[in-house]
């Protein structure tokens, strides 16, 4: 014996089993992290359209400018200049729609009417 200590086995199932819990919590994480909207189909329509921006600051001053102001300056809501360089296309799209943020209402309006308001928040700088 050259003074090494003796490991005990570890059963191959056992290894299996672990291997396999921790490729399924890979799948799982991943499932989680991506964006849902990648796969919504209301998602991927509205971003297929060519917006208005005239239509869409049509539609921003009748829904939106109660709480972000006429001028998307902010009151209640946040002020909304610059916000596609803070948020992608996708996760507009899931902010309006989901009304994540209190007191911001869900609204989910025609996929061209979002393709529109994408058009006008997209020029706010």
């Amino acid at each position: 014996m050259t003074g090494q200590i003796a490991q005990p086995a570890i059963p191959r199932g056992l290894v299996a089993a672990l291997v396999l819990a921790a490729a399924a919590a890979c799948v799982v994480v991943a499932l989680l992290v991506l964006p849902a909207s990648s796969r919504d189909p209301y998602t991927r329509q509205t971003l297929e359209l060519r917006g208005s921006v005239e239509h869409g600051a049509q539609l921003f001053r009748l829904n939106c400018s109660g709480c972000h102001g006429i001028a998307a300056q902010g009151l209640v809501g946040p002020d909304l200049h610059g916000v596609s360089q803070r948020k992608n296309q996708r996760q507009l799209i899931q902010q309006v729609v989901s009304g994540r943020t209190p007191p911001m209402p869900r609204f989910q309006p025609e996929p061209q009417a979002m393709a529109d308001l994408l058009a006008y928040l997209n020029g706010l700088v």
